[in-house]
């Protein structure tokens, strides 16, 4: 078994995993929407970073969230 194989098989062990399946879900739905809210919020007024920066900052989340549920989808992890 070569080193890209057996990434692979772990890869898919923590997928098909319950723990994996729950966290990655977790994870999407996170970023879908705590990323553009809370984390625009914390970035702008704690943090003190510039308002721009902080909404690219939180467009930037929610693309990732928004890929990361489609992958989820079509892998039949949420179905």
């Amino acid at each position: 078994m070569t080193q890209t194989e057996q990434n692979k098989t772990i890869d898919n062990n923590f997928i098909n995993s319950k723990f994996g399946k729950v966290f990655l879900t977790l994870v999407s739905v996170f970023l879908v929407f705590a990323g553009p809210t809370y984390v625009v919020y914390g970035l702008a007024e704690i943090i003190k970073v510039d308002l721009a920066a902080s909404f690219g900052v939180g467009i930037a989340l929610f693309i990732i969230g928004i890929f990361m549920m489609r992958y989820l989808i079509q892998k039949k992890i949420i179905t």
